[in-house]
């Protein structure tokens, strides 16, 4: 009886069992070689991209995805979130240094937190970075862009240049990166969004077929906020640049923020960085007219943005790219331009400490929307589990892959902030459920403020000073009475206490070097600020 050789095995073709084998390895071959069914192919085609959209300064109550009555024009934003999840809890953790964008894309680049990152070469506003067990030396080999290189992916990135991870920027395999504040195509937004562009049709050209992961970032809307005079026009804003006159009252502006205030009630210990004084437009001024039209002109650089994140997702769209590619919007920090008081970033209320987090995908289920405690840190650690790529070891990021495919809501309970780029030891804060501590320390100035919110019940963390007449004719806001810091109530006792052991114990765990006044000093000796004195109006923007 012949034998018939196939594959290193032997087969009997007058076995019946045998025949119907060969039958059936016939049959999965035709479908094997067809394009019914190809399992090898169909996982290299569904390995997913990323784009990854990062703007500068940016509250997320700016967007009307966070604040329904906002002015802001974002449709394709809008769409995000429509097609996507939305984030009602995201935060940056903070920063020890003015330049908050420095720390918080250290953070994002590394997945790791405030006191376990670089900062900018020659510069130490970390006290421990020169301790290699919180701080590795070579942590940038370790950063988005390595890790997602050696992972296959093929990596670019356009964004500002300076106050970021510069040896993780170096990384990338395509770098087009420039500070592009301006009005024009060249100068401002459009630049950024056609280096997308050009990088998208480049590997059309050549048939590239490795995923991508793009770094898609924006250099607006931080100042010098000059909008496109079809944009200002829509928002009523001008840019505005005589320091010695106020703009313009125009009633398409955006209307003063529910918490606005003309004066922050109490040195926040860094009333002086550039940010609170040297702003162009701004300076000083916290008057109705000068913040209305700074808003007016953040809309109009934050609207150009979107026009240019449009362009690129019909650019994916065109390529067949659009459903295989997770795309994350957000911002390094948020921004308060009027709330409170105050112009900048270096605080941590809401409207700064969290930013807008927007996320698409696949297997992401459309308009949803969760709390999900997140920091910006955690985004390396989701993008790998998101990917199949392997997660560093210097990871110290919670990767919230399971809150993307609705298995949980959160991936922490406790949120801790920090700055510190002022007067020592700075602010800090704490949050857990609907409750927030914030704590200003000063040993300069012997700041000692306390603040105690219940945000479920006080979203906006209005304080006294909000329920002035005058205030209350200009934001249109009429605060309840419990719409106040709670901090000196005695009905509040207990939870102060709880919230301020909550506050030790974070800073413990985080390794934060510094204690408040009513704080135990834990042994530690409390370092001296390392950071270069940041003066009025120097030129250390982010």
């Amino acid at each position: 009886m012949p034998l018939i050789y196939k594959s290193d095995l032997y087969f009997n073709p007058e076995d019946q069992y045998v025949n119907r084998l060969i039958t059936i390895i016939a049959v999965l071959g035709l479908l094997l070689s067809s394009d019914l069914w190809h399992p090898m192919a169909v996982a290299e085609d569904k390995r997913p991209n990323i784009l990854f959209i990062i703007v500068d300064d940016q509250s997320p109550f700016d967007l009307r995805v966070y604040s329904e009555d906002s002015t802001l024009q974002t449709p394709n934003i809008n769409q995000l979130a429509a097609d996507g999840m939305v984030f009602d809890a995201a935060h940056q953790m903070g920063a020890w240094t003015g330049a908050v964008c420095t720390s918080s894309r250290h953070m994002i680049m590394a997945g790791r937190p405030l006191w376990h990152v670089h900062n900018k070469p020659g510069r130490k506003g970390n006290p421990i970075i020169s301790n290699v067990q919180h701080v590795p030396a070579d942590l940038a080999n370790f950063t988005i862009p390595a890790v997602f290189n050696r992972g296959g992916y093929a990596t670019m990135r356009t964004c500002k240049k300076g106050n970021s991870f510069e040896a993780a920027n170096a990384l990338f395999k395509v770098r087009r990166d420039a500070t592009k504040r301006g009005a024009t195509d060249e100068d401002g937004s459009p630049w950024h969004a056609q280096q997308v562009l050009d990088y998208l049709d480049e590997r059309e050209a050549v048939k590239e077929d490795d995923p991508f992961l793009i770094y898609f970032g924006f250099s607006h809307p931080h100042d010098t906020r000059d909008g496109r005079p079809e944009l200002l026009a829509y928002y009523g804003a001008v840019n505005h640049a005589d320091k010695n006159s106020l703009p313009a009252g125009n009633p398409r502006q955006p209307v003063l923020p529910g918490n606005y205030l003309p004066l922050h009630p109490f040195n926040n210990t860094h009333m002086n960085v550039r940010d609170e004084v040297a702003v162009s437009g701004v300076w000083k001024n916290r008057d109705e007219d000068t913040i209305r039209n700074e808003l007016g002109r953040e809309f109009a650089c934050s609207e150009n943005i979107d026009i240019q994140i449009g362009r690129v997702l019909k650019k994916l769209s065109a390529m067949g790219e659009l459903e295989n590619t997770y795309i994350f919007y957000t911002a390094d920090h948020g921004m308060a331009i009027g709330r409170h008081g105050l112009q900048g970033k270096q605080n941590l209320y809401e409207h700064t400490f969290r930013v807008p987090l927007i996320v698409k995908g696949p297997g992401i289920k459309p308009g949803s929307r969760v709390l999900g405690n997140v920091y910006l840190l955690d985004t390396l650690a989701t993008m790998c589990d998101l990917t199949g790529v392997a997660v560093p070891t210097t990871n110290q990021g919670i990767s919230f892959k399971p809150v993307l495919e609705g298995k949980q809501d959160t991936v922490r309970e406790v949120l801790y902030g920090c700055y510190c780029g002022g007067a020592k030891p700075g602010i800090r804060c704490v949050k857990k459920g609907d409750w927030k501590l914030l704590k200003y320390g000063s040993t300069n100035d012997r700041v000692q403020e306390t603040q105690l919110f219940n945000l479920a019940e006080n979203p906006h963390e209005l304080i006294q000073e909000h329920h002035d007449p005058k205030v209350m004719a200009l934001s249109g806001i009429n605060p309840t009475l419990d719409q106040v810091n709670l901090a000196n109530d005695s009905r509040y006792a207990d939870k102060l206490a709880e919230m301020e052991t909550l506050l030790l114990d974070e800073m413990r765990r985080q390794d934060d070097p510094y204690r408040l006044w009513n704080q135990p000093d834990d042994g530690l000796t409390q370092p001296k600020s390392l950071e270069r004195a940041q003066k009025p109006g120097n030129k250390d923007r982010n």
